[in-house]
């Protein structure tokens, strides 16, 4: 958890940035996406604690896999009915899906390391045959 800003309630984008450990670029991303709405004092962005919460769900998101409009559509369920129960189980037939995906991901690299391993024996043979080492 970040210190207490300087700004009390606020967070600016290089508190933000620091904490998170992304840049700002990707911060600005995610507000030009409409995913998080900081207030603007002229040219400075002042984050709310509701940012900052946005931020951490949208960044562990991505680290889970889902895309932007995944998130935005897991955030927009919360802001609308069917309110937090109805995100609760998006999120729920979400992250279902994603394991498959990388279940399925998992199954395609333990075949193409089977099919590895039995090019490399064959090669290993037929070197063996011609009497050549490795």
């Amino acid at each position: 958890m970040a210190a207490k800003s300087e700004l009390g309630e606020y967070f600016t984008i290089t508190e933000l940035t620091r904490e998170f450990g992304v840049s700002t670029r990707t911060i600005r991303f995610y507000e030009d996406e409409g995913l998080i709405k900081p207030l603007r004092r002229g040219r400075t962005r002042l984050f709310r604690p509701t940012d900052r919460r946005l931020l951490s769900f949208i960044l562990r998101g991505k680290r889970l896999g889902f895309s932007i409009a995944e998130i935005r559509e897991i955030l927009n369920m919360y802001k609308e009915p069917p309110g937090e129960e109805g995100q609760l189980r998006l999120l729920i037939q979400r992250v279902n899906e994603k394991r498959g995906e990388l279940e399925q991901k998992r199954r395609d690299i333990e075949e193409t390391l089977r099919e590895l391993d039995q090019a490399e024996e064959a090669s290993l043979a037929r070197l063996a045959e011609l009497g050549v080492g490795r």
